[in-house]
């Protein structure tokens, strides 16, 4: 398991650092789209939604990501702020109540509004190879907190976080993740990448705010997988299970960072 799971990693980094660097504009929504697609018919997989509507449930998405493609026309401040009520109140109160989906029209719609933000903002974070590093930056505060996580949870983990949902994940695990991104963001905040600026503990309260947004991310689709019954949202991955696997927490990252920079942007 080891080796697949190993090469898998690699090809993934080079694929996604390749996109990143040296695609051209035009091609990115599709790039980006190879990555939300599957992970929406992952999703559609958990909540049995099979034959012909699922063919249409991802045929009406790819057509959604083609029409913004084609116009250029991204969500207005209305679909930023759901978003943002979405991962900052909705996806903890779900975590809290553990509410389960058995509506498959529910299950749908939910799948739009947690997957297709996170198309949007890659979108919208790389308009161009030249914007590579910043959409980067924002990836690795996720990386980041959850390999400290991780390491942190291993060696010093006591106080389970959510045993219900991922009995695997710890408060200190989370302290280091939040250590671990706080010395990131007040790195990175400072170095340029970004074409906007803020002072030291805005980086800091930005980077900690967000960690927890990964963290919310990961246990949402944790929760589901439990409630569903099964361990990996599928197998494409090999040695990684499926991709929602790993991108739970990232979708919640991106779709917050990118509405709350377009919100500042719009009312500042």
């Amino acid at each position: 398991m080891l080796i697949p799971r190993i090469i898998t990693a690699v090809f993934l980094v080079a694929f996604m650092l390749g996109g990143l660097f040296y695609l051209p504009a035009p091609y990115w929504p599709a790039f980006a789209a190879v990555i939300i697609l599957p992970a929406l018919w992952e999703w559609t997989r958990l909540f049995h939604i099979t034959g012909l509507a699922q063919i249409g449930y991802l045929g009406f998405s790819a057509l959604m990501m083609y029409a913004v493609a084609c116009t250029g026309q991204m969500p207005g401040a209305g679909m930023q702020v759901l978003s943002l009520l979405m991962w900052l109140v909705v996806a903890p109160l779900w975590l809290w109540r553990r509410w389960k989906l058995v509506d498959r029209n529910q299950a749908a719609m939910l799948g739009w509004l947690l997957l297709m933000p996170a198309w949007f903002a890659l979108l919208a974070w790389r308009p161009g190879p030249e914007q590579g590093p910043a959409l980067l930056a924002v990836m690795a505060l996720v990386w980041i907190a959850d390999t400290a996580a991780y390491f942190a949870g291993r060696a010093f983990g006591k106080h389970k976080l959510a045993p219900a949902i991922s009995p695997g994940k710890s408060w200190e695990g989370v302290a280091g993740g939040m250590l671990a991104t706080g010395i990131y963001t007040l790195w990175v905040g400072h170095s340029g990448v970004f074409d906007f600026s803020l002072p030291w503990w805005g980086w800091l309260a930005a980077g900690w705010a967000l960690t927890a947004v990964s963290v919310v991310g990961d246990l949402l689709e944790s929760w589901f997988k439990r409630a569903a019954g099964v361990k990996d949202s599928s197998q494409l991955l090999p040695g990684h299970g499926g991709v929602l696997d790993r991108i739970d927490s990232l979708i919640a990252v991106l779709a917050v960072s990118q509405a709350a920079r377009y919100l500042a942007t719009q009312w500042m």
